[in-house]
């Protein structure tokens, strides 16, 4: 028999006394020299220290310990509906904080990761079986080991952040000119969705383990994506796989019933081929080494990591600071997600109006207007500082679909997800710093927002510099790039005109 002092958190929790041998079921035992432990949050790990002067057999009393503490080694746990009481971190915050950490890192790395294999495997075979290996995660429900959990928690990760990689760059790709950026308004909507449904899921499911199964499990259904996705048209071209990009075509003429008769696209040479994906022939593979050896590519991959570094960093942020908002801290919060979605369809009705480069442009600058604004307004007008704020979240995340949908159409597709994961894993800093700026309130109220507004007006003048890609078909190689190397003043391009280094092609009609 030992004495269970316990605590009451986010679930019952009791510390093992094991220097008597009654058990004593209160909440507030005589003995404790604190007689509220609820109370205290420094009590949470502690317990009451030994009185060993006094020996009282077969109970405890306010005799038996002293006022002093000492830390609790053992617990018990009311439920074991939790991984901290799974992995018994009861006393452990900052492993428990870990875990989220290590998943933050492992996504990073698989974007980076899954954008190479996308490059060098193919778009849908790594999108499928990255896809179907998030039941990996499964595993975790059977681990007792913390660190054990967190290699799983890690290779997991890693396997969604390359699935989500990957899919962004297929997206992209089979979607014709006109549609790029609704299909990036689309896959935001597609994880606002998801993150909705685990919230539900959680509610509904108490057991972390279930959770787990019910989020885990599904992705075996992926499999089904082996006969209903297509693989890019652009990559097979690329690719030099020829037979295929001609059966793709003629699917692609059925669907959009463009009233091509197949024989004629089985006649199609490699040539026209190539001309109708906008793709000419490449005697080597392209790679990292390649990409990041021609001035071109680097001068975009700066653009990017700037601009996405800074919409991650300002975007988070603003959702860390949310809660330190005059009001109702739950209403200022729920403000602040909601704005995502009205952001989302600004970002489709602008960037297909008027192009990429001035609505970032003036994105990035009206965010960081805002943001000081809001950080100038004295709380006692409540609304005016809200509104501001609001604004701010508004055109980040606008900005936020806009610089994925742009990243994609500045690289060419032979390393188009290498260059998109890279540039995810530099910029990944952004939202490692965005918790912390809510700290920065202790030196200034404004210092957070005049780094925001700062790092946005940075972004909005590097945009200026990346060529407008708006109705432009998307580059093949670096080549094509290097030849193309664009500003402003030289991009309208009139019909039958040359485009810099790859030409508008209109064979059949057929637009990739």
């Amino acid at each position: 028999m030992v004495v269970l002092l316990c605590l009451l958190n986010d679930f019952l929790l009791c510390c093992v006394v094991p220097e008597c041998d009654a058990i004593d079921n209160s909440f507030s035992p005589s003995w404790w020299h604190d007689s509220d432990p609820l109370s205290s949050k420094s009590n949470r790990c502690k317990r009451p220290l030994l009185n060993v002067t006094y020996i009282n057999e077969n109970q405890c009393d306010n005799n038996s310990f002293t006022s002093e503490t000492t830390a609790c080694k053992e617990w018990i746990y009311g439920s074991n509906k939790t991984i901290v009481a799974w992995l018994d971190l009861a006393c452990s915050p900052w492993k428990t904080n870990l875990v989220g950490t290590i998943h933050s890192i492992g996504s990073v790395i698989g974007m980076m990761f899954g954008g190479w294999a996308a490059d060098r495997f193919g778009r849908k075979s790594t999108y499928i079986v990255t896809s179907i290996g998030i039941i990996i995660g499964n595993i975790k429900t059977f681990i007792k080991s913390y660190y054990g959990y967190l290699v799983v928690e890690l290779i997991e990760s890693i396997i969604s952040g390359s699935a989500l990689g990957a899919g962004m760059v297929l997206i992209i790709e089979i979607s014709g000119n006109n549609q790029r950026v609704l299909s990036g308004v689309l896959f935001a909507y597609a994880i606002y969705v998801g993150e909705a449904l685990i919230a539900g899921i959680a509610m509904v499911v108490p057991d972390w383990q279930w959770i787990i199964y019910t989020i885990c499990t599904p992705p075996i259904l992926f499999t089904s994506y082996i006969l209903l996705l297509e693989e890019s048209p652009r990559w097979v071209v690329l690719n030099n796989k020829l037979d295929k990009a001609r059966r793709l075509l003629k699917l692609i003429n059925k669907s959009n019933k463009i009233n091509i008769v197949d024989n004629d696209l089985d006649e199609l040479d490699d040539v026209k081929l190539r001309q109708i994906c906008n793709v000419e022939k490449e005697s080597k593979r392209e790679g990292f080494r390649e990409a990041l050896a021609s001035m071109d590519i680097l001068k975009r991959v700066l653009i990017v990591t700037v601009s996405r570094f800074t919409v991650t960093f300002i975007y988070y942020g603003l959702v860390a600071n949310s809660v330190w908002l005059p009001g109702n801290k739950y209403v200022n919060y729920a403000l602040t997600a909601l704005m995502s979605f009205p952001g989302d369809v600004l970002a489709l009705y602008f960037m297909n109006r008027f192009g990429r480069r001035w609505p970032l442009f003036y994105g990035y600058f009206v965010c960081g207007l805002a943001c000081i604004a809001s950080s100038c307004v004295p709380e006692s007008y409540l609304w005016p500082k809200i509104i501001l704020f609001m604004i701010g979240k508004l055109t980040v995340a606008a900005c936020y679909t806009g610089i994925w949908t742009f990243t994609m159409e500045l690289f060419p597709t032979s390393v188009r997800g290498s260059m998109f994961g890279l540039c995810t894993f530099t910029a990944s800093a952004g939202f490692m710093l965005a918790p912390l700026t809510p700290a920065m309130d202790t030196y200034s109220p404004i210092l957070a927002s005049m780094i925001f507004a700062c790092s946005a007006v940075a972004s909005s003048v590097l945009i200026l510099f990346a060529p407008e890609t708006k109705d432009q078909p998307l580059p093949g190689t670096i080549k094509d790039i290097t030849k193309s190397s664009v500003t402003a003043k030289n991009i309208n391009i009139s019909s039958g005109e040359e485009n810099l280094g790859y030409e508008e092609k209109n064979v059949y009609s057929v637009r990739l």
